[in-house]
């Protein structure tokens, strides 16, 4: 692994005012929870075309630490979310109008239009748009990938873009994994709870931003060319979170009591 050179960050074009504001009020928020450690970095010439970029999904608090580590190496991504949060009060007209991209899992009727729509948002966008191709949270008892899901290599195959595997590890240990579904307060208080702490704790939050996965290889239109790609892209996530964790190679130190366990890595070195 290798530090970013800031010699080569180059200016982002700028975003709308409300999500720059976000940025920057999150950095201080991760700033102050843990210690973020960069590695890696984007290339000059990546920076200035369509790119997508796939991270590996540990926790709750990781978009937060996500978001972090692109703003200091001169990034302002865009998401891939879930309508269920761009459907929510207040942020999610915020995250609506910072323009991220929807996805409705649920909706198969919907989905097919909204993946024809972020195709065209990735080809024609300037800035770098995130997807978690894992679909969720992982479930693997030492918190290594899920088998995840095509949607994201589909997407990079479709469009023709670069895409940027990103391996982070530690954001897990900000706060609990708590439920799949909050029906109420009393479902966020593990949550809160455990962030409550985390100030006193200042876990180290690391962030690699891997070498663009080669997909020259692979045709789009021949059968099973979304799930080769999805292979290579999380291998390329897994290779780069081994040396983050190198110290805790089987299971997690921070121990979590509310996050679920039922599922195995198929990636796992």
């Amino acid at each position: 692994m290798f530090a970013p050179n800031r010699d080569r960050v180059t200016p982002p074009r700028r975003s709308p005012a409300i999500w720059r504001t976000m940025l920057t009020i999150d950095r201080g928020l991760v700033n102050f929870l843990g210690h973020l450690k960069i590695t890696g970095e984007v290339p000059a010439d990546l920076r200035k075309q369509p790119l997508l970029m796939t991270p590996n999904h540990i926790g709750n608090f990781d978009p937060f630490v996500m978001m972090a580590a692109c703003k200091r190496i001169g990034i302002n991504p865009r998401f891939l979310l879930a309508g269920g949060i761009l459907d929510a009060p207040v942020i999610g007209r915020a995250l609506r109008a910072s323009g991220h991209l929807r996805i409705d899992r649920a909706e198969a009727s919907t989905a097919v239009g909204q993946f024809s729509e972020a195709v065209e948002a990735l080809r024609t966008s300037r800035d770098p748009i995130v997807v978690y191709p894992e679909g969720r949270i992982s479930h693997d008892p030492g918190l290594w990938p899920e088998r995840g899901k095509t949607g994201a290599a589909r997407l990079a195959l479709a469009a023709g873009v670069p895409v940027v595997p990103i391996s982070q590890w530690g954001a897990h240990e900000i706060v609990y994994w708590g439920t799949e579904v909050v029906n109420g307060p009393a479902d966020l208080l593990p949550l809160a709870r455990s962030g409550l702490t985390a100030p006193l704790r200042r876990p180290t939050l690391r962030v690699h931003f891997g070498k663009p996965v080669d997909l020259s290889d692979i045709d789009p239109q021949r059968p099973g060319a979304g799930v080769r790609a999805h292979a290579k892209i999380m291998q390329a996530i897994t290779d780069g979170l081994e040396p983050l964790r190198r110290d805790e190679p089987d299971v997690p130190r921070f121990k979590d009591p509310t996050r679920p366990t039922d599922t195995k890595s198929p990636w796992r070195p």
